[in-house]
C-alpha cells in the first residue's frame, strides 16, 4: 500500500488528486472507514491516514477524504477554535488556494471571498504575487500558504501581501521550514529541478526557510506569531487528527 501511494503521489500533480478524490469520495470513505483517525475538516473518521512524502513518506500524514495534510488540519483548527473566521463578515483573499479549503470558504455566507493565482484555472481571478491586481488595504484576512518558497523575490510578495490586507487584518502563510535552520537556504543559481529537489525538497521551490522567516516578514511591515498550535493538544489528540508536533502556523497582522 505504502509503496502504491507514493507512486501515485510523485507521478500524479496534487491537484489532480484531489479533483479526482472528489468523485472517488464515497468509495474512499468505504475503504478507509474506521475510528482511529479523524479528519477535522471533514469531520469524518478513518481506520487510518495515508503516508505522504516526496521523499521519505511521512506516516498518517494524508487524510483519504478531503487529502488535507498535517498542516492544512492544524490550520483549520486554529480557524475554528481561536479566530471568529466561521461566523464574522470577512473580506478574504486566499493565494493559491487549497482546493478543499476553496470549496468550502466559498459556500460560507459570512465570507467576500476572493481566489487569485498566477495560473490556476479554478480561481477567481489571475494574478501575480509580485504584482497584485487590488486596491491598498482591500482584505480583512489574507492566505498565502506554501507559495513564498517559489518565489525569488520574496520581500516585494510580502510587500504585496501587506500593501492588499486592512488595517487591523490578519493572515496565515504557510511556507516549507526547517526549524533547525536559523537562516534560510537559498541559492537562485541553482535552476534544475532535480538539483533544486536535493536542495529544497521539491523540484519548483528556490528555498527551505529557517526561522528568520518571521523576520522577513517582519521587515515587510507585519506583526507576527509563531504559533505551533498543534501542541496545544494532547498527544492522543495530535495522534487522532494527524498533527505534527514541529508544524509551525505563521499567523501575521497589520496594525
Amino acid at each position: 500500500m505504502k509503496k502504491i501511494a507514493k507512486l501515485l503521489l510523485n507521478s500524479i500533480p496534487r491537484p489532480l488528486l484531489i479533483r479526482l478524490s472528489i468523485w472517488a469520495r464515497p468509495v474512499i470513505y468505504l475503504l478507509f472507514k474506521g475510528n482511529k483517525f479523524t479528519d477535522p475538516i471533514d469531520g469524518k473518521s478513518y481506520r487510518k491516514f495515508l503516508p505522504y512524502g516526496y521523499g521519505k513518506q511521512r506516516e498518517n500524514a494524508l487524510s483519504p477524504g478531503t487529502l488535507s495534510l498535517e498542516r492544512h488540519r492544524q490550520m483549520w483548527l486554529y480557524l475554528q477554535n481561536e479566530t471568529d473566521f466561521f461566523s464574522k463578515n470577512y473580506k478574504v483573499l486566499h493565494i493559491a488556494p487549497e482546493q478543499e479549503f476553496l470549496r468550502k470558504f466559498r459556500k460560507m455566507k459570512n465570507l467576500d471571498y476572493t481566489s487569485a493565482d498566477l495560473s490556476s484555472p479554478i480561481v477567481d481571478v489571475k494574478a501575480n504575487i509580485l504584482d497584485l491586481p487590488f486596491a491598498d488595504e482591500s482584505f480583512d484576512v489574507v492566505f498565502c500558504n506554501h507559495v513564498l518558497e517559489h518565489i525569488e523575490d520574496d520581500a516585494k510578495a510580502m510587500g504585496e501581501l501587506y500593501r492588499v490586507m486592512k488595517k487591523d487584518g490578519w493572515g496565515i502563510f504557510q511556507v516549507p521550514m526547517k526549524n533547525m535552520l536559523e537562516k534560510t537556504y537559498e541559492d537562485f543559481t541553482i535552476n534544475d529541478p532535480k538539483e533544486r529537489q536535493k536542495h529544497f525538497g521539491q523540484y519548483d521551490h528556490v528555498r527551505w526557510y529557517g526561522m528568520d522567516y518571521f523576520d522577513r516578514l517582519r521587515k515587510a511591515g507585519f506583526e507576527v506569531e509563531a504559533n505551533f498550535y498543534s501542541q496545544r493538544f494532547s498527544k492522543e489528540e495530535m495522534k487522532r487528527f494527524g498533527l505534527n508536533e514541529n508544524e509551525i502556523l505563521p499567523v501575521v497582522k497589520k496594525r
